[in-house]
């Protein structure tokens, strides 16, 4: 059967869009690595006050890509907990520090990277 119209401009467009990887040989790291994320994410966030209120704690799993010079870019909470954690997961991570770039044979690609980060109120 013949192909459908219109469907090879798709396929070249298609390769214009660069790939974007989930697992690569070096895994895009955090200046200083885990330990210094966190305590990034700690030192930046603010309990969100009706998170606080409502005594709601938890992870937030947040989506990100880290581009080929390090920017933290297409951040989304896709498992949260709500009551504003969400949303203030991915205002912290937005405003992150750039990672050095994940490398695929030796060269900087994109790549998604889903963390937690964790909620918990202090009595």
């Amino acid at each position: 059967a013949p192909s459908p119209p219109g469907r090879r401009g798709r396929t070249a467009l298609e390769e214009v869009v660069e790939e974007v990887f989930t697992i690569v040989e070096d895994q895009p790291e955090f200046p200083g690595g885990m330990a210094a994320f966190y305590k990034y994410v700690g030192d930046n966030m603010d309990y969100p006050s009706q998170a606080r209120r409502m005594g709601i704690e938890g992870r937030v799993y947040v989506q990100f890509v880290v581009d080929k010079d390090g920017t933290v870019t297409e951040v989304t909470a896709v498992k949260g907990i709500g009551a504003g954690c969400d949303e203030e997961a991915e205002r912290v991570l937005r405003q992150a520090p750039k990672f050095k770039p994940g490398k695929q044979r030796g060269r900087a690609v994109k790549v998604r990277m889903v963390l937690p980060i964790i909620f918990k109120l202090s009595n």
